[in-house]
C-alpha cells in the first residue's frame, strides 16, 4: 500500500458535500451509473463513493452475493454516505481512505468502480497503480468521468480551471483521465465510449471497462 496518504493535504469539503446532491447534471448520470453496476458480483470497491449517490444502483441490481467496499476521505461527504446507504438497507464496507493508498490487500476485488472521482483524486497516477494493485487477475475496473475537452470548449475549462477547482470540491476540468487508464501495462481494454453529453465545463464524459491482465506486470 502506497503512502502517500501523510504527504497530501487534508480533504474537507464541508459545503461541497451539502450542495452536491443538488447539482443539475445528477440526473443526467443515472443511465450511465445503472450501466457501471450490471451484473456486479464477488467482491467490489467503490473508490471516492462521495454522498452515496451509486448506492441507489447497487441496491436495485438484485446481485449475486456482493461483498461491497467504498472509500471517500472526506468526512463529511463520508457522513451523508452513511446515511445513504443506512436508509437504502445496502451493507456497505464504508472507510475513510484515498484512492492513492488503498488499505487492502493485493488481489483483494474482483471489480473496482470509479464514477466521476478521478477529476478529483489528488495523484491520479499512484491512484491508478492502486487500482491494479488490488484488482485479482481477470478483475475489472469500471469508469465513469468527464475528461478535458477539444477545441473552445478545452480552452474555455482551462481558464475556468482555477476557479473551478476551488468552488468544486477540487475537481479537475482539464485532467487528461483515460490515457492512465488504458496506457497501463496492466491493463487491458475491454470497452470504451466517448459520450458527447454534460453541462459545460464539465463535458465530455468517457464510460468505460478495462481488466487486469492475467499476464500483466502484477502477476
Amino acid at each position: 500500500m502506497s503512502d502517500s496518504n501523510t504527504t497530501q493535504s487534508p480533504i474537507s469539503h464541508p459545503l461541497f458535500a451539502t450542495l452536491y446532491d443538488w447539482f443539475p447534471q445528477s440526473t443526467l448520470f443515472a443511465p450511465h451509473r445503472t450501466t457501471l453496476v450490471q451484473d456486479l458480483s464477488g467482491r467490489v470497491l467503490e473508490l471516492g463513493c462521495g454522498t452515496g449517490d451509486l448506492f441507489p444502483f447497487v441496491a436495485e441490481t438484485d446481485p449475486e452475493p456482493l461483498a461491497y467496499h467504498a472509500i471517500e476521505p472526506d468526512p463529511h461527504m463520508r457522513k451523508r454516505a452513511a446515511r445513504t446507504a443506512s436508509e437504502l438497507s445496502l451493507e456497505v464496507d464504508l472507510r475513510d481512505a484515498r484512492a492513492e493508498s488503498l488499505p487492502y490487500p493485493d488481489d483483494s476485488f474482483d471489480i473496482v468502480l470509479a464514477s466521476v472521482v478521478f477529476c478529483t483524486i489528488q495523484d491520479p497516477d499512484t491512484a491508478v497503480e492502486e487500482v491494479a494493485r488490488v484488482l485479482k487477475p481477470g478483475g475489472e475496473f469500471r469508469f465513469f468521468e468527464h475528461v478535458h475537452a477539444d477545441g473552445w470548449r478545452g480552452t474555455g475549462q482551462r481558464l475556468l480551471n482555477p476557479l473551478w477547482e476551488r468552488v468544486a470540491g477540487g475537481c479537475q476540468l482539464t485532467r487528461e483521465t483515460i490515457p492512465r487508464f488504458v496506457g497501463h501495462d496492466a491493463f487491458s481494454v475491454a470497452e470504451i465510449e466517448r459520450l458527447e453529453f454534460g453541462v459545460f465545463p464539465a463535458t465530455p464524459f468517457v464510460r468505460g471497462t478495462v481488466c487486469r491482465r492475467r499476464d500483466g506486470l502484477l502477476e
